[in-house]
């Protein structure tokens, strides 16, 4: 945990961290920082740091406004809407997973430039020269990352190409501690380093990619990579108990789920009767995840796509949440065919940061790759790793994804479309609509949920950022009907009610990496928090 008066950066590495502060304290601001710190984790955080992948990031300005920025993925051009589908119409298990056919075109370098040119203060080379020494001089390899290499299912999964098995699996051992070296993404950092972004999409390192899928029959193309462009748009706005909440809009479902579960919720008063992981609170809050999940499945996926900004509207607001909580009932849980009539999983293993620096800029950031490692396919000679990103598009509506998340048309594959997420890069102001909390986590569909339960921790059972990040938490979904919940979270007796509710409990190791900062607005004080459950660093100066 840091506390700080100038800024402060958390993130997934320690490493990471300290680079973001390095552009801070030498002058950059908190959009600087935060690029420095993606890149930065490309190379110290290989499972879901990358340049192969993409994300979304959210921006407060000094000045109050607030902007976002899509880099997701889009699929190639050749992608089409049954890719996935053999002759029988089924889904082809694992296609879109750890196959070349599961990449979509990576939009982090080119998110991170477009940050740069219209937020950024500083020189472009300062910012991704310290990731690129990372690489070539490399760094002491922590728990974390010599756990993953050296396990049995993903040495598997990096020994998927030639090229990955050459830098990650070396057919022995890692300690930790030992030094870990990446020559060939040293090098592709340099160039993106002396070139500028557009280096990635029309460069040595696009000629890379291109050869990567030729020689594997892979879909991305020249033209794929040099169309490809980042998307500023306008955040999800909704208030809970008078605190204005700012997360991503589509293709990221974050804002929208978010803003159904709060608005649900805004309906319960929590008080000492019903207080934390109560029957009450476990099961008014699945109960709301349930129907706002349903709503995921049936109406959101890429706007550019699909034009539906009113539906967005009336999703997002108060009277429809108000009608969604009619719905609940403490004696009968929902019936989910009552909500959606058919019977998918998004990767948990994405990186957020968030950074604040003295100017009073903060920035949400969760980028990834998909599953841990993506694809498990590195680009030859270019060193970085490429996502699975589109197994989160539905490959056949109605059928599950790796994470049980369901989607409909909305999310089908189409040529050039960007793949629904659950990525939440939240921001929340106070009253006043000054700054006080910068959130975020990994966790696929648990995203949500995560980023709901800390803000209610903090609003409602008057937590600060530690323990509210701390504290175990839990998750539904809509489909499957479970109640995952963290070990040590839910006494017996909640679990036995739930239970006659006709809910199953399912413990689960671990639920998000929630790596957030709070602004004590009157102290002027950052408290940077990384979350125990990883190997996180909040730094402050």
């Amino acid at each position: 945990e840091s506390i700080s008066k100038n800024g402060a950066v958390t993130s997934s590495h320690p490493i990471a961290s300290q680079v973001g502060i390095d552009i801070l304290e030498s002058g950059g601001n908190a959009i600087d920082a935060a690029i420095a710190v993606g890149f930065a984790l490309s190379v110290v955080h290989p499972g879901a740091g990358n340049i192969g992948g993409g994300g979304f990031m959210l921006i407060r300005l000094a000045d109050g406004s607030v902007t976002s920025i899509d880099f997701r993925e889009t699929a190639p051009k050749l992608a089409y809407r049954d890719m996935y589908l053999d002759d029988n119409g089924q889904v082809i298990s694992n296609m879109s997973w750890d196959t070349i056919f599961a990449v979509g075109v990576p939009g982090t370098v080119a998110g991170f430039g477009f940050a740069h040119k219209k937020y950024g203060s500083v020189n472009w080379k300062k910012i991704v020269n310290p990731s690129v020494k990372l690489a070539k001089n490399g760094f002491k390899l922590d728990p974390l990352n010599v756990t993953y290499f050296n396990s049995k299912k993903y040495s598997t999964l990096l020994s998927n190409n030639q090229y990955s098995k050459d830098q990650f699996i070396e057919n022995r051992k890692y300690e930790i501690d030992e030094i870990f070296t990446q020559h060939k993404l040293a090098r592709t950092l340099k160039r993106i380093s002396k070139n500028g972004y557009n280096e990635f999409y029309n460069g040595k390192t696009a000629d890379l990619i291109v050869n990567t899928m030729r020689s594997s029959g892979g879909l991305i193309s020249y033209e794929d990579l040099s169309s490809y462009l980042p998307v500023e748009r306008e955040p999800i706005h909704f208030k809970y108990r008078g605190y204005n909440i700012y997360s991503m809009s589509q293709p990221s479902s974050g804002g929208v789920i978010l803003a159904e579960i709060l608005n649900q919720i805004e309906n319960y008063n929590f008080d000492s009767e019903n207080s934390f992981h109560s029957f009450e609170h476990v099961y008014l809050l699945a109960e709301s995840e349930k129907q706002a999940y349903a709503d995921r499945a049936k109406y959101l996926g890429d706007p550019d796509f699909n034009n539906n900004q009113q539906i967005v509207e009336k999703l997002i607001s108060q009277e429809y949440a108000d009608s969604l909580w009619s719905n609940i009932s403490i004696n009968k849980k929902i019936d989910i065919n009552d909500i959606y009539d058919f019977e998918n999983y998004e990767s948990d293993e994405t990186t957020h940061y968030s950074v604040t620096d003295k100017w009073g800029n903060a920035v949400s950031v969760t980028t990834t790759l998909n599953g841990w490692y993506g694809t498990g396919i590195v680009v030859s000679e270019g060193g970085f790793l490429l996502n699975n990103e589109m197994d989160d598009f539905s490959s056949k509506p109605g059928h599950p994804n790796k994470y049980g998340l369901v989607g409909s048309e909305a999310n089908s594959i189409d040529s050039g479309k960007r793949m629904l997420s659950s990525m939440s890069p939240t921001i929340v102001t106070d009253m006043n609509d000054d700054l006080f909390l910068v959130l975020g986590s990994p966790g696929g569909s648990t995203i949500i949920t995560t980023i709901a339960q800390i803000i209610i921790n903090i609003l409602d059972f008057d937590m600060n950022i530690q323990e509210a990040v701390s504290l175990k938490r839990f998750h539904h979904q809509f489909v499957p009907e479970y109640i995952y919940y963290e070990p040590n979270s839910l006494t017996n007796d909640v679990i036995k009610k739930l239970s006659t509710m006709g809910y199953k409990s399912i413990e689960r190791n671990s639920i998000g990496e929630a790596n957030c900062i709070q602004y004590i607005k009157n102290d002027n004080i950052y408290y940077g928090t990384s979350d125990r459950r990883r190997n996180g660093k909040a730094i402050g100066y």
